[in-house]
């Protein structure tokens, strides 16, 4: 159970306080609700340029890592379609520091032409090198846009297109920062042996002088139903054949999230899982394979992804993955298979809370998500679920006309 406290300022930067007597250091976490899914189709990959732009100096401090460092601070970041989260772990005794950084990075970045540069430079750079240059690289880049027609999780948080970080200029960065990293469009969570007073003073003293902003109203559009099968076959310089399969499913907020979760460990969590099992240890099929889930807040998508043994055909691979899918939709999971799996959910989310970081990311997830105390009834949530639910589930997403197939071929 995490106990927690929350307040609002008056500019509406929401603040969730959990206090851990255990620790000497404090985790301190700021989640922008501000994601790819909210760039315009023709200028993307802002979300995730913003990653690092955030590092590029602020009004009043022009090494933010430095300040960092010399508190025995570490801080990093990370983009999703959906979010952008901040974070740093210090010692107690230095936490006025990450108010003090954070605060001044939300009032103004250091627009300058050259940081921009500096950090569209790097961008291009990953994008090349992980997206373009890495072997499947480009897997997600192909995928989405296979799957969404409509939504705009159709590109990856680096972008749809590198020349739209190429092209950035400094207005559309400024117009792109004013417009979503405000007070009003945040959440601050601090874990650590603190009170909720004394965040409350410091939240007041480095925040409440930062105006709110005129966030724009989220409106997107919604995928439509898919009635038709899709599939889409490349050629790369790659060591050996993939295969790749998508399903819409439901959304990170819907109650069937937590069936669908399950039904991805039931078949690829661990070495007794169901694909890893009957798909590469016995049929031989593949060399790796694995299911999983990406846990958007819109609808998002089940994958399959496998790396096919030498000699297997994709027909035969993908005939490999439909038979364990048609079990799943036509056989009642066991319970004894289904309380293993959810042993080890239960366990991993148990343990994962014994770390102040975790703690404080998934308060603030929560609290988008419409209630911080979902972080305590998940285990409730996934101990719910039977086994006629995992079968409904799974009835309702893997249909033939739901799938989208990537046939990833070596040259």
């Amino acid at each position: 159970m995490i106990n927690f406290e929350r307040f609002e300022l008056a500019n509406g930067l929401r603040v969730i306080v959990h206090q851990d007597k255990t620790t000497p250091m404090v985790a301190f976490n700021l989640l922008y609700d501000v994601g790819a899914k909210d760039e315009s189709s023709s200028k993307t990959g802002f979300a995730h340029l913003f990653e690092h732009l955030m590092f590029g100096g602020s009004l009043h401090i022009e090494n933010y890592d430095e300040v960092v460092e010399k508190a025995g601070g570490q801080n990093n970041a990370f983009t999703s379609n959906d979010i952008t989260n901040y974070y740093i772990t210090l010692p107690k005794n230095n936490l006025e520091h990450a108010f003090r950084l954070e605060s001044d990075r939300m009032l103004r970045l250091a627009f300058t032409p050259k940081s921009l540069e500096v950090q569209r430079q790097v961008v291009i750079e990953e994008f090349k090198q992980n997206y373009l240059n890495q072997p499947y690289g480009d897997v997600h880049l192909l995928l989405r846009p296979l799957a969404y027609k409509t939504h705009p999780y159709q590109w990856a948080t680096i972008g749809k297109d590198i020349s739209h970080i190429e092209d950035a200029t400094l207005e559309d960065v400024k117009s792109f920062f004013y417009s979503y990293y405000a007070p009003n469009n945040a959440v601050l969570v601090i874990t650590g042996d603190v009170t909720v007073n004394e965040i409350k003073v410091l939240a007041e003293k480095w925040f409440s002088d930062i105006p709110k902003r005129d966030v724009p109203k989220r409106n997107l559009p919604k995928e439509p139903i898919q009635h038709q099968a899709r599939t889409l076959s490349v050629e790369r310089a790659v060591p050996v054949d993939v295969i790749y399969k998508a399903f819409h499913m439901c959304s990170r907020k819907d109650e069937r999230f937590f069936a669908t979760d399950l039904i991805s460990d039931i078949l690829s969590r661990g070495s007794s899982s169901r694909l890893h099992k009957s798909l590469v240890k016995e049929q031989k099929l593949f060399s790796d394979i694995d299911a999983f889930i990406g846990g958007d807040m819109d609808e998002g998508l089940f994958y399959f992804g496998g790396k096919l043994s030498t000699g297997v055909t994709m027909k035969e691979a993908e005939a490999g993955i439909d038979a364990e899918i048609n079990k799943l939709k036509t056989i009642l999971v066991s319970e004894e298979e289904l309380s293993k799996v959810k042993n080890k959910v239960i366990s991993a989310h148990m343990f994962s809370e014994l770390n102040i970081l975790n703690k404080a990311m998934n308060l603030a997830t929560s609290e988008l998500l419409g209630d911080p105390n979902l972080v305590n009834l998940e285990v409730d949530l996934y101990n719910a679920v039977s086994s006629a639910k995992i079968k409904q589930v799974a009835n309702a997403i893997f249909r033939n006309e739901n799938s989208n197939t990537l046939y990833y071929h070596a040259k």
